[in-house]
């Protein structure tokens, strides 16, 4: 059980949109080797998991921008959190989807 799912959107600032997006993508990846369950949006990624390991990957996702060559970053945070659970992506999503 989850109880908990960020969305989160980094926006390192870069001298160019490539860099911004080899950032973005350097984050991604960090994401997936986390283990947790996500899902990469044009705009943000939504992960789900519990409250404690979601924030760890909020707060790498900060320190990997800068070390990746980003000057600073701006990060936009949603958080659902309910000790109880929360409701999964695929819960969410699927009647949504083509």
């Amino acid at each position: 059980m989850h109880n908990s799912s960020i969305s989160f959107q980094v926006l390192p600032k870069t001298k160019n949109d490539m860099e911004l997006i080899r950032i973005v993508d350097e984050v991604i990846r960090m994401i997936k080797k986390s283990g947790v369950n996500y899902m990469v949006g044009p705009m943000e990624t939504t992960m789900e998991g519990k409250l404690e390991t979601l924030f760890e990957i909020v707060k790498k996702a900060q320190y990997l921008c800068i070390k990746s060559g980003a000057k600073n970053v701006f990060t936009n945070v949603k958080i659902i959190y309910n000790p109880k659970g929360v409701m999964t992506i695929e819960e969410k999503t699927k009647k949504h989807r083509r």
